[in-house]
Parts: C-alpha cells; structure tokens; sequence
C-alpha cells in the first residue's frame, strides 16, 4: 500500500505543531531545574520559551506556505536575541540556542541561512564556553546547531514537494480534458470545414443567378440540401466516433493518465467478444470514472477490474483517497442513465475509509430498442 497524500493544510498544520514541539523540547531542561530553584528564574525562562514557540510557529507556518516576507526576518531576530540571551540562565539553557538554527534555514534563503547557520554555530561554542560550559558540550552544541537547522528545512521543504506534486496531479487532469476536447474539435474541423465551405459557396453563387436563372438556383438549392444533410451525417459519424469506442482504447488510455499522475494502476484484461454497445458503453463508464479520480480524490492507487459471465459484463473501477464528496455531480447522474437505456444499472459509492467504488453492468444481449435506435 503507498501513503495516501494528504491535504496541503494537513501538511502545514503537521509541520507547524512538530515544529513546536520540538522548540519546547529545547527549554524541557532550563525549565524543569528552574522549577526547583528560583522563582523569577522560572518564570522568565518559561516566558521566553513560549515567546520563542509562538514565534517560531508562525515562522514555521509562513514558510510551509511560501508567505515569508520581509517583517519575518525582523522575528527571526527576536527569537535570535532571546535564545542567545537565555544561557544567562544557567547551563541548562545552553540547548535554547538551537532553536535559532531551524527558523534561520526556513525563513532566509540558502545564500543567507548556510552562512549564518555555519557563523551561528561557532557563536553558540563560544556563548557555552564563555557560561563555564566544558569543551565537549560546546563541541556538542556547535554539531547540533547546523543538525538542527538541517532537519527543519528539511521539514518544510517536504511539505511544499507534497504540495507541488497534488498541483501537478491537477494539472494533469485539466491537460487530459483539454487534450480530449481539442482532439474532437479537430475531428469536427477536418470534417465539416470542407462541407460547410462548400454550403457557403453554393449559396453565393444561388444568390447571384436568383434574378438571372431561377432554374439553375432550383438545382443549387437542392445541392445545398443535399449537402447539409451530408454534413449532418458527418456530425453523427463524428459523434459516434468520439462515443462508440473500443473499450481496450478507453482503459489502456485510462491507465496510462493515472499513472502519469503517480497513481498506481494495472490495466484489465479483456474479455474476448464483446458485443459493441458493451464497449460503448463500459467505456464511458471508464472515461467518467477515471476523470472523478484524477479531479476529486487524492488516490494513490487505483484497481480496475473486466468480467464477463453469459448474460452481464462488470466494470468495477476502486481507487482510494476518496473524499465524501467524490461522484457528486452530474457525471455519475449521466452515466446511471445510459446504463438503464440498455438494461444495465450502476453501483456508486463510499465502500471503506477512504475507498470509492464505480461498479457497472452491462447485459451482453442487446435490447430491442438498442437494435432499432442501430
């Protein structure tokens, strides 16, 4: 099973509380001794850590979200002066200091974090040796601070990977309906644009022989029928064309879209011989249900399954990451409709946690009214 991608406030929300939590753990020692000892040592020290917290979320925060700007380098100052300040405290606030390390990696770009993160390093020695730290603690101390600074950009710059990569799934599905919706306008343009140009021409020339030779405009007018209704027919060769489709096309088509867009799918075996209204048919149901895949879930995995028995075809389509409102729509309304034109129905809904399923069947015999509508 691969992870499901969850949502970009998910993501962000996640980020911000790690983050947090992981600050708090850096004052956890100069809190609990000052505790046990002064007051006053106690509560200013307990202040700063949820000063440098609160601050340090919203930093967190603004970077997982790309909205850093200018007045949060002001903040990363402020955090910088407090943790610096807090060894003053007592050795145990030696750790505070590499708080400053991970909001300096999110929040400055690379050509100004790595520097100072590589400065802020050799500051924090110098800082625990010069409040009686001994030489390994500061050694210590000076390791953890680029560690730290490390693991935070490495944090945020995950959740926005995430990000880019559930924009690019969208954006692979609009191309696929946009790439679709050229295709048949090109169709309909190769085929009409001669007729239609001829209609047009025809007509002229009617118009101008109207007064001069009412014979000849007869016979024009009857081409121009004659050639509209051979347009018509083009239309609805085109239409059946784009309608009435192998269904091997449709979920071999299918399958190649979601794996572009990192969903993991396997494309069905056929049965062999199946009658046309079959292939028209499940192929629509193919085509809308892997378009409701791509624009309104967030699956990692999609399972497509073909069986055939003596009397009903079966497509079932089952992808996770589903949302409750994956198949709302008019989408699965139209698809309901097309089924019970030709006796078969369509199961369509939430079956797990997560788990949305398209189940359509299709009579292998076609009905009286399909063979009069060929």
């Amino acid at each position: 099973m691969q992870p499901r991608l969850p949502g970009e406030m998910s993501i962000v929300t996640f980020v911000v509380v790690l983050s947090t939590i992981a600050t708090c753990g850096l004052f956890s020692d100069g809190v609990i001794e000052a505790a046990g000892r002064e007051p006053w040592r106690f509560v200013v020290g307990t202040m700063a850590a949820l000063l440098v917290a609160a601050l340090q979320g919203r930093l967190m925060w603004q970077s997982a979200r790309r909205e850093v700007t200018p007045g949060s380098r002001i903040v990363l100052g402020m955090i910088a002066l407090v943790c610096f300040s807090l060894p003053l405290l007592g050795p145990a606030w030696f750790s505070a200091m590499l708080a400053v390390a991970g909001v300096t990696a999110v929040t400055l770009p690379e050509n100004w974090s790595v520097p100072l993160i590589g400065g802020g390093a050799l500051l924090v020695a110098g800082v625990a040796l010069a409040a009686g730290a001994s030489g390994p603690q500061s050694v210590l101390l000076a390791v953890s601070f680029p560690v730290v600074g490390l693991s935070a950009y490495a944090t945020v710059w995950l959740s926005l990977a995430v990000k880019e990569l559930r924009d690019a799934r969208a954006e692979l599905a609009r191309r696929a309906v946009g790439e679709e919706r050229m295709r048949f306008a090109r169709d309909l343009h190769d085929v009409l644009g001669h007729s239609l140009q001829a209609v047009a021409l025809r007509a002229e020339l009617a118009e101008r022989l109207l007064a001069r030779d009412p014979e000849r405009v007869a016979g024009e007018l009857a081409e121009i029928q004659r050639m509209a209704r051979g347009a018509v027919q083009e239309v609805r060769d085109v239409v059946r064309g784009y309608r009435v489709t192998s269904l091997r096309t449709e979920l071999d088509g299918a399958t190649a879209v979601l794996r572009a867009a990192g969903i993991s799918c396997e494309t069905p075996s056929l049965p062999e011989a199946l009658p046309r209204h079959v292939h028209e048919t499940l192929g629509w149901v193919a085509r809308e249900a892997v378009t409701n895949v791509l624009r309104h879930s967030g699956a990692t995995h999609c399972r497509m399954t073909l069986h055939a028995d003596a009397a009903d075809a079966r497509l079932e389509i089952v992808n996770d990451g589903a949302r409750r409102s994956e198949g709302a729509g008019s989408g699965l309304a139209g698809l309901r409709e097309r089924l019970t034109a030709v006796g078969g129905r369509l199961q369509s809904g939430l079956i797990a946690d997560g788990t949305f399923q398209v189940l359509a069947t299709v009579p292998l015999a076609e009905s009286a009214g399909q063979k009069e509508m060929r």
